[in-house]
């Protein structure tokens, strides 16, 4: 089992390059990627999908890359024409309007100003580049997952904790569901038998209105269900991908315990079954960090 939360780093050092990816990832419903890179990997954001993708199936994913290419390269040098003459022309004009200062305005001193000669890489991302950056990338997300394992088991432990409570609430409620009839039963003859003081219960009358009451609030195929689910629940836990499936399946915990709920007619009951929905709720939160 993995959580949707965590962080992973990974370095490449070699040859002069230097780069860094880090990949967080938090909760989301769906899988969702974002991409902050250095402009020389733009071209490649697709493959740094899609390598995030082969790793990870829900959460926000945010993915960081920087680097530092210190080998020799080929540059070749832009010149911006338009500034540069804009610069010859003032210095012209300044010299027009100030004749008797030195004009020892020269080509280097073109050169050093701003925007007038810009030096550009004659090539993208090579080879060796988009290697540092698939080897750096899945090591953050092999570091990623590491942190995010564990993050899972502790969610485990919790949510079977609180699985094995519900299961704990599920047997005082089995014990319990056959008593409550014939509590009714005997509540009801004492009303009867007060209201009617010394006239006979009519035995048959009585048996037929318990009948009619054990059926309305028998629970016996919802505590077999919740019984299912709970098994359910523990071997889903056993997989690593299982975030949508008890999502599904605490639902269905949830609907059986409403059921219970309105139907048991027994106040002890309704305090099991509610007892038995925070544990559920508190499951369901912790199913939202699941992957």
């Amino acid at each position: 089992m993995y959580s949707m939360t965590g962080f992973g780093r990974g370095e490449y050092k070699e040859g002069g390059i230097e780069l860094v990816a880090e990949v967080k990832t938090v909760n989301n419903r769906y899988l969702d990627i974002s991409v902050k890179c250095p402009k020389i990997f733009l071209g490649y954001e697709d493959t740094i999908r899609g390598i995030v993708r082969s790793r990870l199936t829900r959460g926000h994913a945010d993915v960081f890359i920087s680097f530092t290419d210190k080998r020799p390269k080929q540059r070749t040098l832009y010149i911006d024409e338009g500034a540069a003459g804009a610069y010859v022309e003032a210095a012209e004009r300044l010299s027009s309007l100030f004749p008797k200062l030195l004009n020892d305005f020269t080509v280097t001193a073109l050169m050093r100003q701003p925007d007038v000669v810009r030096a550009e890489e004659t090539a993208g991302a090579d080879e060796e580049l988009i290697a540092a950056l698939r080897g750096a990338l899945e090591s953050a997300l092999d570091k990623l997952n590491v942190m995010r394992a564990t993050e899972g088991e502790k969610l485990a432990r919790d949510m079977l904790a609180r699985v094995d409570a519900i299961e704990r609430s599920v047997a005082a409620i089995t014990e319990r569901a056959p008593l409550v009839a014939e509590e009714y039963k005997n509540r009801l003859a004492e009303k009867v038998q007060s209201y009617l003081e010394n006239v006979p219960v009519d035995e048959g009358r009585l048996l037929t209105e318990v009948a009619v009451f054990t059926d309305k609030a028998n629970i016996d195929e919802e505590l077999t269900r919740l019984g299912s689910h709970i098994s359910q629940f523990r071997a889903i836990c056993a997989d690593e991908l299982v975030g949508r499936k008890l999502d599904f399946l605490i639902q269905e915990f949830n609907r059986e315990t409403n059921t219970i709920c309105s139907k048991s007619n027994d106040l002890q009951i309704t305090k099991l079954g509610l007892g038995m929905k925070n544990d559920i709720e508190k499951i369901r939160e912790q199913v939202q960090n699941v992957e």
